[in-house]
């Protein structure tokens, strides 16, 4: 049985980043990569449907020791995953990653301090347990139990699962859905289908944003590629921090400032407040980016269309809704969202005990209250997912050198009487809803409550202590054999 360090699951873009800072900061650590998949990438790599790119801009999306050459802000997924190969590749990361092993438990014992983990393949033990495996389901995506669905005799497809080689070339397409998946969808299939249609149960605010970020392609012209970068970096990060937070406190100014833009996309005449004008605040969901405004485009130059209202039933040749109209359809995408698996859905345990996740409190978004040695990436739902991932990174291995200095083998989370208020992730969606009986929590303070915010957590996790009184360092346990690991 192999023994290692620093065990990391995934190889994805948070997974490839946290290596990166584990050989830089901790060059002496050992570890592995485990990758339940064949490839890497991640999410970059599963999702093959048409137009699939990314929601951030890849100045802040993108790593912070490897600048984003591209001239797209707004990058397809093809883009991204060559840019986590190619990350991965130039660091003789790719080296250390182990595919097709599937993690399915990691049992901690702390008379050992160590976990076992076990894959579909065999058996690790490892010091650190490291998850980067996001936060969704990669086997499957969330289709709605709609009991008629069998009753349509065209196809039926997620994106999650999506046909290679499939098109919809002359098709009419309806898309059931109004988040990032299906603003991507419409205007990509719209381009060779008869007619596209994007059916939803109610809106989604959505922001129309240049593909290309040319404030930055212009700096690149004058300075190095690192400075470029870092000055586009920052000044997106404060962009996104501006408007979140004026989401946040003045949401009447955000919705008129939101509806305004898409009224000038579509026109005077387009019915923006039934279908541009959700019921809820702007950021209790996702905020939906437009990159050019391919989507307005698509719908003002007649190719797509929008429809909102109450799926009544689904007959042969497409869907009756609530209101009595019919909308013929050769394929239905279900662009109906995600199922949430934390730690990719496997199973934790402690000295024996099982761990329940949702009776745990999240320390600084990258521990959990009673576990210990185990970090995990867990991004911004408001703001590029790596900007957290990034500083969880550094954290970690901050925490790490910590503990070698002064001969700890163990660390643990300890909440104490902190009083656990909230789920971890407070966004309203239907994702997150369907998922809050299996979410950790967060208390109402520091280091136990999410900021969702970059420059609080620079100062937290970049600069702050690492010496946390909610921190027990435990020193090397007697039967523990820290040192001989894998090389």
């Amino acid at each position: 049985m192999e023994h290692f360090d620093v065990l990391i699951i995934g190889a994805g873009l948070s997974g490839v980043g946290a290596a990166w800072h584990l050989q830089t900061m901790c060059p002496a650590k050992t570890y592995a990569i485990l990758e339940g998949r064949a490839a890497m990438g991640g999410t970059w790599d599963l999702f093959r449907y048409p137009g699939v790119r990314s929601d951030s801009d890849m100045y802040t999306l993108g790593y912070r020791f490897r600048p984003w050459r591209e001239r797209k802000a707004i990058a397809d997924g093809e883009s991204i995953r060559k840019y986590i190969i190619d990350t991965a590749r130039e660091n003789g990361i790719d080296r250390k990653i182990r595919f097709n092993e599937r993690v399915t438990q990691a049992e901690w014992s702390s008379a050992d301090a160590r976990w076992t983990v076990t894959t579909n393949a065999g058996q690790y033990t490892c010091q650190f347990l490291y998850s980067c495996t996001g936060y969704y389901d990669y086997e499957r995506g969330y289709t709605p139990d709609w009991p008629d669905l069998q009753r349509f005799k065209g196809a039926v497809i997620h994106p999650q699962q999506w046909p290679e080689g499939f098109g919809g070339e002359g098709k009419r397409i309806v898309v059931i859905g109004s988040g990032a998946t299906a603003v991507t969808l419409v205007p990509a299939l719209a381009d060779k289908a008869a007619h596209v249609t994007m059916l939803q149960r109610s809106p989604t605010y959505m922001a129309q944003m240049p593909a290309n970020d040319a404030i930055a392609n212009w700096l690149r012209k004058l300075l190095p590629d690192r400075a470029s970068y870092a000055v586009t970096r920052w000044k997106n990060v404060l962009r996104a921090i501006f408007y979140y937070t004026l989401s946040r406190r003045r949401p009447g100014a955000m919705k008129k400032l939101l509806r305004l833009g898409v009224r000038r996309a579509l026109g005077r005449e387009f019915d923006v407040e039934t279908h541009f004008t959700p019921r809820y605040e702007p950021w209790d969901e996702r905020l939906c980016i437009v990159p050019d405004g391919d989507l307005f485009q698509a719908i003002k130059g007649g190719r797509a269309s929008i429809v909102t209202g109450q799926i009544e039933a689904f007959t042969e040749k497409g869907i009756r809704l609530a209101s009595g109209h019919e909308l013929p359809a050769d394929v239905i995408v279900t662009a109906t969202g995600l199922r949430m698996k934390l730690l990719s859905g496997l199973s934790l345990v402690v000295d024996g005990k099982p761990v329940n996740l949702a009776e745990t409190v999240a320390y600084k978004g990258m521990m959990f209250s009673g576990v210990p040695n185990l970090v995990a990436a867990f991004g911004y739902t408001n703001a590029s997912w790596t900007l957290k991932c990034d500083l969880t990174a550094e954290h970690a291995c901050r925490m790490f050198n910590h503990m070698e200095k002064h001969g700890y083998a163990q660390v643990t989370a300890r909440a104490g009487d902190q009083t656990a208020t909230e789920p971890v992730i407070n966004l309203q969606s239907g994702y997150v809803k369907r998922a809050l009986g299996s979410l950790p929590r967060q208390g109402a303070r520091a280091p136990w409550r999410l900021h969702q915010n970059y420059l609080k957590d620079l100062a937290l996790l970049r600069y702050g202590r690492v010496d946390d009184p909610a921190l027990e360092f435990q020193s090397v346990a007697p039967r523990a054999v820290l040192g001989r690991s894998a090389r």
